[in-house]
């Protein structure tokens, strides 16, 4: 059963404290094995990268079979549903309106002593999705990440996905194909992290990676950083809806079900201001995931990692919102307004009553690659800035330099690094 708390119990820091620690994750070390995965592909790459893949996925493909053509795409494009392609291209329509607005521009001037200053904004030339598969698939994280790196002007973007058994769902290559995904090949784990990072005979090394996966592509991605850059180190998936006596119970308890059934350590949590709300939506989450399809999962999830808080109020929930930081916080309340500027710590946060979390995931239009175990604290979702660089802009001209010549050769002198002041004082005639 989840647990439940209560702000006003003498042990509720206590509980709070051993929530916010609880591990959800695979207590497998896996960096040891990762490591040697990564090892292999860089020595050997395409030959590793086949032998693994085949080992993994159960399949029997040749260095020749790794990148899926152009060909293969189309075909499988063509067998997706009007119903499906209608609402791939929704999503796509919307994210790409919502991202286009998030471009940053370059900003050039000139200060009072003469010197130019400014940021200059560039692409990524190259950007390697990943995407999970097996289990389930998500052409929506196919369109979350190709995207705003289109938008971005990366000028080349790699989609890897796992294809277990050899089979691919049609609906990630119309994906990628909507989104300008220029390449996709068919393998995951940490070897496809390894083969974007370090590249092989096949598949050319990108600039940065990003994407979520299991916890050895969590590993790898975490083996690469500096190599490539990463978007984050994505863990599992968790909602915190904040709720008063205006929601409702069936409505909430949908929400908390559906962050559960994604498995693998996803945590839902309520807070409440109404212990009645909090013992209607216990009751209605235990009468919903009978109705479920991937019951075991999500009730397993709920069991585990859920838990329902009863507060003293609102102000008492946002505080424990910025504690959790949590990947995705709904409002449920009919002024959500008024609470959004208390919440400080989130990935996204979802207003009112008819704003349920799934709608992020798909055609909202933000982006559901999203800060994970608390790392909202400190990070932010991702978007067209996460595929771009920032490149500082100086000039000087003879006489700002001469007005700023002073303070630097001192400073220059301080630090001992006579070369530094002498590399000014000398367009000086000093």
């Amino acid at each position: 059963m989840p647990i439940r708390l209560d702000t006003a119990d003498s042990d509720f820091e206590h509980r709070f404290r051993d929530l916010l620690g609880g591990k959800r994750e695979s207590s497998q070390d896996v960096n040891d094995t990762v490591a040697g995965i990564i090892a292999d592909v860089r020595a050997r790459g395409d030959a590793a990268v086949v032998e693994l893949t085949n080992k993994f996925d159960r399949t029997n493909f040749s260095a020749a079979d790794l990148r899926i053509s152009e060909d293969e795409i189309d075909r499988a494009a063509a067998r997706v549903t009007g119903e499906v392609r209608a609402a791939l291209q929704t999503a796509h329509d919307r994210i790409r309106a919502h991202h286009e607005k998030q471009k940053p521009a370059d900003h050039i001037y000139t200060d009072a002593l003469g010197v130019t200053l400014g940021t200059r904004w560039t692409a990524i030339d190259s950007v390697g999705i990943y995407v999970p598969g097996g289990l389930a698939w998500y052409p929506s994280t196919v369109l979350m990440g190709a995207v705003p790196a289109k938008l971005a002007g990366a000028g080349r973007i790699a989609l890897v996905v796992p294809t277990p058994g050899g089979q691919i769902n049609a609906t990630i290559l119309l994906a990628a194909k909507i989104s300008g995904v220029t390449e996709i090949y068919r393998i995951g784990g940490a070897q496809a992290i390894a083969a974007l990072a370090y590249g092989t005979e096949t598949i050319g090394r990108v600039d940065k990676i990003m994407g979520p996966g299991n916890a050895y592509v969590a590993a790898a991605k975490r083996q690469v950083f500096g190599q490539v850059g990463i978007d984050s180190i994505a863990g599992p998936s968790e909602v915190l809806v904040i709720a008063d006596g205006s929601a409702n119970p069936a409505w909430i308890a949908a929400d908390l079900i559906a962050q559960a059934e994604h498995g693998g350590g996803a945590q839902s949590i309520l807070a409440t201001t109404e212990k009645g709300l909090a013992d209607a939506v216990a009751a209605e989450v235990d009468r919903q995931l009978a109705l479920l399809p991937k019951e075991t999962i999500a009730r397993q999830g709920w069991d585990e990692f859920g838990a329902i808080i009863t507060v003293a109020s609102l102000t008492e929930a946002a505080a424990l919102a910025n504690r959790i930081a949590s990947e995705h916080v709904e409002l449920a309340l009919d002024d959500p307004q008024s609470l959004l500027p208390a919440i400080r710590h989130a990935g996204a946060i979802f207003l009112g009553h008819h704003t349920p979390e799934a709608i992020g995931d798909y055609v909202g239009g933000s982006n559901h690659v999203l800060p994970t175990a608390r790392s909202a604290r400190y990070a932010s979702g991702l978007g067209v800035i996460d595929f771009m660089k920032r490149t500082s802009i100086l000039g000087c001209d003879p006489s700002s330099l001469a007005a700023l010549a002073e303070a630097a050769v001192t400073l220059a002198e301080v630090e001992a690094l006579d070369g530094h002041g002498r590399s000014i004082s000398i367009r000086l005639n000093r």
